[in-house]
């Protein structure tokens, strides 16, 4: 019986180097696999044209590369780039490339479909397949990095991680993927035009901070009233608003760095007094800005775009208070490019 052959991409550097030593060959011909994997991102052994036909055949009977494919491509009348990415083992996820006048985002999945039951989401409506391995995360940038330089002339410049599932559930994949995002031997990105975005885990919001990460955090808050919040995001009844407020008290600390709060206003939900107070008190523990996003509505049901009125007060509360707030409207309305519910975020 044939042994299945290991993804290539998911050997470090050092472990190709032994590789080649061990077959008889030089060290550093590990050193050149390992950058046309990730810098040069080959999708193939074949593209490695530097390494003799001999050594790619050897590669070939050893390994495999697990590359993805974006098996479909939508263009939005704004610039808004959505695509279908499908992965190795025939599963698909999505990720959205959303274009403002000065800079390229890329919305980046996590997971196929999501453990989370977030009611707003229509991710949450897939249960969770698997986690993304570290190079399939990596290609859906290197894909929007391409999409960003053919349609808007320029590479890309941030990266969010909102698309499908949740980031801190994949956590050990994840600060891989953005370890070789912004490493030299990879994209060379600056962390800080990283943004990871969580439902909200503590513990997992304490981990980053010992793991002393320098990218960005935001929080998919939706209320600052717990009752509220597990009605929108029923999990988070596990997660109460204490646990979380210490998180984030820990994470400045260790950190220094803001939070962004991911908000949106719902019709009948969260659209009262009681809910914009409630979130004026929550930002005044650490420093935050607020983001006040738009909503793509899933369906028919209870979770329906606040009016103007409401997302105005909350504005004016907010400002009141001296807490920065933005409104993010929503992108790629005529190719319904939500990369989770949150895709007309920037980081």
């Amino acid at each position: 019986m044939q042994t299945e052959k290991k993804d290539i991409r998911a050997v470090s550097k050092e472990d190709l180097r032994e590789f080649f030593v061990t077959s008889g060959d030089k060290a550093f011909r590990g050193n050149q696999v390992y950058e046309w994997l990730w810098s040069k991102g080959a999708h193939s052994f074949e593209d490695m044209t530097n390494i003799s036909k001999e050594t790619r055949a050897m590669l070939e009977q050893n390994f495999v590369i697990n590359h993805i494919k974006v098996d479909a491509m939508q263009r939005s009348e704004d610039g808004t780039v959505k695509n279908a990415v499908r992965l190795h083992d025939g599963l698909v996820v999505e990720s959205v490339l959303i274009p403002t006048n000065t800079r390229t985002t890329a919305c980046v999945s996590s997971q196929v479909g999501c453990s989370l039951d977030c009611n707003f989401c229509a991710t949450a409506r897939l249960k969770r397949m698997r986690n993304l391995e570290p190079a399939e995360i990596y290609d859906q940038v290197i894909a929007i990095d391409k999409e960003s330089r053919l349609y808007h002339n320029h590479p890309l410049s941030n990266i969010v991680f909102m698309g499908m599932g949740e980031p801190l559930m994949n956590y050990n994949n994840v600060l891989k993927a953005i370890e070789m995002i912004t490493s030299e031997e990879g994209l060379g990105m600056s962390p800080k035009r990283i943004m990871v975005s969580t439902s909200g885990v503590p513990k997992m919001i304490k981990k980053l901070a010992d793991d002393d990460v320098k990218f960005k955090l935001a929080v998919s808050l939706h209320s600052a009233i717990d009752e509220v919040r597990a009605r929108i995001m029923p999990f988070s009844a596990n997660f109460p608003l204490a646990d979380l407020r210490e998180s984030l008290e820990y994470w400045y600390r260790k950190t220094k760095s803001k939070i962004s709060y991911e908000y949106v206003v719902w019709k009948g939900i969260n659209d009262n007094k009681e809910a914009i107070d409630a979130l004026v008190k929550f930002c005044k523990y650490v420093p935050c800005k607020v983001n006040l996003i738009e909503y793509n509505p899933i369906d028919d049901g209870e979770f329906q775009q606040a009016s103007e009125e409401a997302t105005n007060a909350y504005i004016k509360a907010l400002e009141a208070s001296g807490i920065v707030v933005k409104v993010r409207r929503s992108r790629g309305k005529d190719i319904d490019a939500a990369c989770g519910q949150l895709a007309n975020k920037e980081a």
